[in-house]
């Protein structure tokens, strides 16, 4: 999903948008070389390893990757959408936040 992600962080950059990763794999160094690698650019958090750690377990996450698209207002509006339709429902909340500015 890292092509994906970067593409629509370049998109919408400069724009009241933010990607945030949660990363569960192996441990901290481990993440950090992968986002080195992958040129992650957005805020990424590592939890502890698997689903147990605390991010997850909050947020219900069972198994990964895992989508959550929050609205302006911090509510979930949209869960495990990828790809195209990733690409809608931002586009329909970033049209949504700007007309009730």
């Amino acid at each position: 999903m890292f092509p994906h992600e970067r593409s629509l962080v370049k998109r919408l950059q400069g724009q009241p948008f933010a990607l945030v990763g949660v990363n569960s794999d192996g441990g901290r160094e481990k993440l950090k070389a992968m986002l080195d690698k992958e040129r992650i650019t957005w805020r990424s958090f590592w939890d502890g390893g698997d689903t147990d750690g605390p991010i997850a377990t909050r947020w219900n996450v069972l198994g990964w990757p895992a989508v959550y698209v929050l609205d302006a207002k911090g509510a979930i509006r949209y869960r495990h959408v990828r790809g195209e339709t990733l690409d809608r429902v931002v586009d329909e909340l970033m049209t949504e936040a700007k007309k009730s500015r």
